[in-house]
C-alpha cells in the first residue's frame, strides 16, 4: 500500500482532534513527541489502495511568531516538509480569524486542503460561506464539516487521495518585498479581502448562546463563585463515583484473586513462596495499576468534558490574575485543585500547559497538596497523640500549601526562570460535546496510563514485596531485608526523632502508597506473618464479592447524588490494639515529626511515577530527593524547637 501523511494544522480549539477520532477511529495513537513532553495525536485509516496517516499537530496562531513548546514542534513539522498533504481545519465561525494562518501555509507550497469545520455554528450566527467561490480563488479542495456529528467527515478521504495524486496546490501569494513587516501586510489584506469575497453575514442575529452564558461565567464576580461551585463538583462526582470501585477491585485483589492463585499454586504442589510470590506481588502489583484506573477514568471524562465544552479556557481567563503572582498563568489552577483529590490525575492534567517550564513548576508544587491518602494517616496519628486533632490536620494541610508555593517562588527564581508572557486568551464558543469522542479520548488516556506509568509502578510493587520477605523462611518483618533496611536507615531519621527501626521499615511500603504506613506498622507491632494468605471458600467468597460490587455501584450512585463529599468520610481501620501499642514507641514530638515528614516527602510511587514519565526521569528523581531533604530539615527544626 502507498502512504499518504496528511497533517491536521490550524489555530487551537478548530476540532482538530474531533476529526482525527472520526477518521482514525480504534487506530489512534496518543504519546509524545520525541525528546519532549508535548502530546502527539496521530491515527490512520485506509482508502481505496492507500494507507492515510493522520497527524494532529498542536494548535498555533501563527507561523510568524513563536512563543511555547508546542508551537516550535509545529513549525518545525510544516518546515520539514516530512508530509504529503496539509488538512487546514478552519472554525467557520471565525472564518476572518483563521484565515491568517491559512495564507502562512500557502507559501509552503504543499498539496492542501482546506476544512471548514464547525459549519453547523457558523450558520446559527447567521454566517454563510460560499465554498465555490473559495475555492476558486485558493485553487484548492474545500470541505464543511462537523467535528461533533462527524458530518462531511468521510469526504475527506476521497479529497486527501485526489489532492496527493494530483497535487493539487493552492495559490501562491506575490510579495513585492522581502521586507518582514510588509509580508506581514500583504498576508493580512489578503485574509481580509478573502473573508469579505466569500463570507456573509446577516445584519441582525439574535444574542448567542456562549455570549449569555459568559456574562454570568466569566464575570469578575460571578464567574468566581461559577468557578467555585464548578470545581467542587467536578472533584466531587470524580472521587465520590471512583473511589467505591477503587476500592472493591483492591478488596476482590486482596481477598479473593490473591488467595484462589495462592490456592491453585499450593494444589499444583509448588512450594508456598512461589505461591506467595504470585499471589501478594504479581497479582498484588496488578491490583496497585488497576486501582487507579476508576480514579483517571472519572478525572479524564470530566476534564474532557470541560475542556471540549468550552469550559476550560474560562477557567485560564478567570484565574490569570491571581496566578500571575505566582509567576504562572490561570490554567495552573485546576491541576491544583484536583490535588486534593490524588497527585496523579493531577499531574496528568499539566499536559494542557503549552509550556515546558509552566507544566514543569506545577508539577512540583503538586505533591505537596494533601490528598484522602495522607488524610488517613493525618487522623489516625492526630487523635491518638493530640487534644484537638481537627486543628493538626488543618495545620498540615496549610503547611503543605505554604511549601507548594514557596517551591514555586524558588524554581521561577532559579532554574525554571522565565519572564511571564502575556497573551490574547481565546475563547471557544460552548458546546455540547460527543460523549463518543469524549469516550475514545478517555479511553486512549487510560491505555497511555497503563503503558507508560502502570508497567513502572508494577515492577516497583513487586520489588517492594521482595524486600519484605526475603530471605525465604522469614517469620518477622524484623528478619527480612526490608527490616534491615530500616534498621540501617535509622541512623539517618535519628536526628528527627524516629531511630526506632519499626518506624523506618514502615516508611518502605509507604513509598508505595502512604496508607500501607499503618498496615505495616499494624504487621510490625502485632507480630503477624505478612506471607500467610487464608484458605478461601471460593463459591461463599465469590458471592461475598458480587454483593460487594452490587453495594459499590449502590455507594457511587449515592455518592454521585449526594452534596458533601462521600470520599472525605474517614473510615480508617484503627484498631485499639495497634493504637496502644504505637503510642508505646511513639512521643507526641516524635508524631509531629513523623507526619510532618509525610506530609513533605514526595507523596507515593504512582506520584513519582507519573512525574517521571509526564515530566522527565530527572524532574521525577530531582523532586525526589529535594523533597526527602525537605521533609527532613522541617521535621528536625520542628523536633528540637518542640
Amino acid at each position: 500500500m502507498k502512504i499518504i501523511r496528511a497533517v491536521l494544522v490550524g489555530n487551537p480549539n478548530v476540532g482538530k482532534t474531533s476529526l482525527l477520532n472520526h477518521l482514525a477511529g480504534s487506530n489512534l495513537k496518543i504519546g509524545n513527541w520525541p525528546g519532549v513532553t508535548v502530546e502527539k495525536k496521530e491515527g490512520k485509516t485506509y482508502f481505496q489502495d492507500f494507507e492515510i496517516l493522520l497527524i494532529d499537530l498542536p494548535g498555533i496562531y501563527t507561523l510568524e511568531e513563536l512563543v511555547s513548546e508546542d508551537e516550535k514542534i509545529t513549525f518545525d513539522f510544516l518546515y520539514s516538509k516530512n508530509y504529503e498533504v496539509l488538512l487546514n481545519i478552519i472554525e467557520t465561525p471565525r472564518i476572518e480569524r483563521d484565515l491568517y494562518l491559512t495564507t502562512q501555509l500557502l507559501d509552503l507550497e504543499k498539496p492542501m486542503i482546506l476544512v471548514l469545520n464547525m459549519m453547523d455554528e457558523a450558520q446559527k450566527l447567521g454566517i454563510e460561506v460560499d465554498i465555490k467561490r473559495l475555492q476558486d480563488l485558493l485553487k484548492i479542495k474545500v470541505l464543511s464539516t462537523n467535528g461533533r456529528t462527524g458530518e462531511g467527515v468521510k469526504e475527506l478521504l476521497p479529497a486527501i487521495v485526489e489532492t496527493y495524486e494530483q497535487e493539487i496546490k493552492p495559490t501562491k501569494i506575490r510579495y513585492e518585498t522581502s521586507e518582514e513587516t510588509k509580508i506581514k501586510e500583504k498576508r493580512l489584506y489578503f485574509s481580509q479581502g478573502l473573508a469579505k469575497e466569500v463570507v456573509k453575514r446577516k445584519l441582525l442575529t439574535k444574542e448567542s448562546f456562549t455570549e449569555i452564558l459568559d456574562r454570568f461565567l466569566i464575570h469578575p464576580v460571578w464567574g468566581n463563585l461559577f468557578f467555585l461551585l464548578i470545581m467542587y463538583f467536578t472533584f466531587k462526582i470524580a472521587f465520590d463515583f471512583s473511589i467505591p470501585f477503587s476500592d472493591w477491585i483492591e478488596g476482590f485483589i486482596q481477598n479473593f484473586i490473591g488467595p484462589l492463585i495462592f490456592q491453585i499454586f499450593i494444589f499444583l504442589g509448588a512450594p508456598s513462596w512461589v505461591g506467595d510470590f504470585f499471589s501478594s506481588a504479581v497479582i498484588g502489583g496488578v491490583g496497585t495499576v488497576l486501582v487507579f484506573i476508576p480514579l483517571i477514568f472519572s478525572i479524564y471524562f470530566l476534564l474532557t468534558l470541560l475542556e471540549t465544552s468550552g469550559y476550560l479556557p474560562r477557567v485560564a481567563f478567570l484565574m490569570d490574575r491571581w496566578t500571575h503572582k505566582l509567576g504562572l498563568h490561570g490554567l495552573s489552577v485546576f491541576p491544583l485543585v484536583l490535588a486534593l483529590g490524588c497527585n496523579v490525575p493531577a499531574l496528568i492534567a499539566t499536559r494542557t500547559f503549552q509550556d515546558r517550564k509552566d507544566k514543569f513548576l506545577v508539577m512540583t508544587m503538586i505533591p505537596f497538596i494533601s490528598c484522602p491518602a495522607r488524610l488517613v494517616l493525618f487522623s489516625f496519628f492526630a487523635t491518638l497523640f493530640f487534644s484537638q486533632p481537627v486543628w493538626i490536620i488543618f495545620f498540615l494541610y496549610l503547611l503543605g500549601l505554604v511549601f507548594s508555593i514557596l517551591t514555586s517562588f524558588l524554581l521561577r527564581k532559579t532554574f525554571l526562570k522565565r519572564e511571564l508572557s502575556h497573551f490574547v486568551m481565546d475563547l471557544p464558543p460552548y458546546r455540547i460535546p460527543s460523549l463518543k469522542i469524549i469516550f475514545k479520548i478517555v479511553w486512549f488516556h487510560l491505555q497511555s496510563f497503563i503503558y507508560r506509568a502502570g508497567t513502572l509502578i508494577f515492577l516497583i510493587s513487586i520489588f517492594i514485596w521482595l524486600l519484605l520477605n526475603l530471605p525465604p523462611g522469614i517469620q518477622k518483618v524484623e528478619d527480612s531485608l526490608a527490616g534491615k533496611i530500616g534498621k540501617t536507615i535509622g541512623v539517618i531519621f535519628s536526628p528527627i526523632g524516629l531511630s526506632d527501626w519499626r518506624i523506618t521499615t514502615s516508611l518502605i511500603p509507604a513509598f508505595l502508597a502512604r496508607e500501607a504506613i499503618i498496615s505495616t506498622m499494624g504487621v510490625i507491632l502485632l507480630e503477624e506473618k505478612t506471607k500467610e494468605i487464608k484458605e478461601i471458600d471460593l463459591k461463599e467468597e465469590a458471592k461475598t464479592q458480587i454483593l460487594d460490587l452490587i453495594k459499590t455501584f449502590k455507594e457511587a450512585f449515592y455518592g454521585f447524588f449526594s452534596l458533601w463529599p462521600q470520599s472525605l468520610s474517614l473510615n480508617p481501620e484503627e484498631a485499639q490494639g495497634l493504637k496502644k501499642e504505637i503510642s508505646k514507641i511513639l512521643t507526641f514530638k516524635q508524631a509531629l515529626s513523623f507526619l510532618i515528614f509525610l506530609l513533605i516527602y514526595n507523596s507515593c510511587l504512582a506520584t513519582f511515577v507519573t512525574m517521571w514519565k509526564e515530566g522527565s526521569k530527572r524532574l521525577a528523581f530531582l523532586f525526589l530527593g529535594y523533597s526527602f531533604a525537605l521533609a527532613w530539615i522541617l521535621a528536625f527544626i520542628i523536633y528540637c524547637l518542640l
